[in-house]
């Protein structure tokens, strides 16, 4: 393991954002990770952990130590009549998970299929798409305790997953890096094809097996239709989350605006589309010189190539504050700044 310094980390950022490293560490195995948090040099410099770079913004050079976390493979770990257990490296691409799995005909992870990132930053966003979260298939992952060096192992239960939050976003955030997560996988699938437009994207491919490999292909046209690539045009996906907003407060938006799009949560929660909420309020396609807000999806900023992380942090700001007066919601972003 080598540490690099003053790495540029555009590379290293969905968004294309320029921005220096002080000190690089790309990370391919416990030991490694072990070391490096050892190491007297790096011991009192600020850390930051990087997946894919596909839920962070990066404002500013970083005058620490970046840790990439590489930790590649996976692997059947245990299977019986009706389920199949993977454990995968943090260090593994999504997608490519998604895809093998898929490919195996294990069932469960079909619906998130083309979600950018790697496994490890996965269950710290409860990552979800399509009326399916990653707590669904979650069954422990593996963590490094940072102080001591120890690991741990956090169950369904001790992650505590939310609406794309989890422990590691609140009282563990900082305290723990993730080197490795198992997913629980069914050998007999249950199809889920009533969120958003997976049925009527199956129609228009005129799929009548219906197979996981078909919700896969669905959901991966929806997302290359309305999401731009990352290789083209610099973003992170969906900026914001989903406002969840009281029935009462629902009702009376709906008796203002009649067309707002809603998914009930449970009796008295109801989840209000993000990207609607911003359309209406006149974003959708605005450009300011080299950001702005997609042409085909509000829910996304994007970086139009030499865009600087204030610029979309600035954006993102002015957004909220026109959600906020126009319809009473507070919108919270999925993305962190650093």
């Amino acid at each position: 393991m080598i540490v690099q310094k003053n790495v540029q980390l555009k590379p290293f950022n969905t968004f294309g954002i320029e921005a220096k490293a002080k000190f690089f560490a790309e990370i391919s195995s416990i030991e490694e990770l072990q070391g490096i948090l050892q190491d007297t040099d790096y011991q009192s410099v600020e850390r930051l952990v990087l997946g894919g770079g596909s839920n962070l913004l990066l404002t500013k050079d970083f005058d620490g130590l970046v840790i990439k976390m590489a930790i590649k493979g996976f692997e059947v770990v245990k299977e019986n009549d009706e389920n199949i257990w993977i454990k995968s490296g943090a260090g593994v691409v999504w997608h490519d998970l998604v895809m093998h799995c898929v490919n195996q005909n294990y069932a469960g992870m079909e619906n998130l299929s083309l979600i950018p990132g790697t496994v490890g930053a996965a269950p710290m966003q409860n990552i979800g798409a399509y009326g399916i979260e990653i707590k669904e298939v979650f069954e422990e992952l593996e963590a490094l305790e940072i102080a001591t060096g120890q690991t741990k192992i956090f169950d369904k239960q001790t992650c505590n997953f939310g609406y794309r939050e989890s422990i590691f976003k609140h009282e563990a955030k900082g305290k723990f890096i993730i080197l490795n997560v198992t997913f629980k996988l069914n050998k007999k699938p249950s199809f889920h094809i009533e969120y958003g437009a997976i049925k009527d994207t199956l129609s228009e491919m005129q799929v009548n097996d219906l197979t996981i490999k078909a919700i896969s292909d669905a959901v991966i046209h929806i997302r290359q239709s309305k999401l731009p690539n990352p290789a083209e045009i610099g973003n992170a996906g969906s900026f914001f989350k989903n406002p969840e907003i009281s029935k009462e407060q629902f009702e009376a938006l709906k008796a203002q605006f009649p067309s707002i799009p809603s998914y009930p949560v449970n009796e008295n929660t109801i989840k209000v589309p993000a990207g609607w909420l911003i359309e209406q309020a006149g974003w959708k396609g605005q450009r300011f010189g080299n950001v702005g807000v997609h042409a085909k999806q509000a829910l996304v900023l994007v970086n139009y190539g030499g865009g600087k992380g204030d610029e979309i942090k600035d954006l993102s700001k002015k957004i909220q504050a026109s959600i906020d007066e126009k319809f009473g919601i507070r919108l919270s972003a999925e993305v962190n700044f650093v």
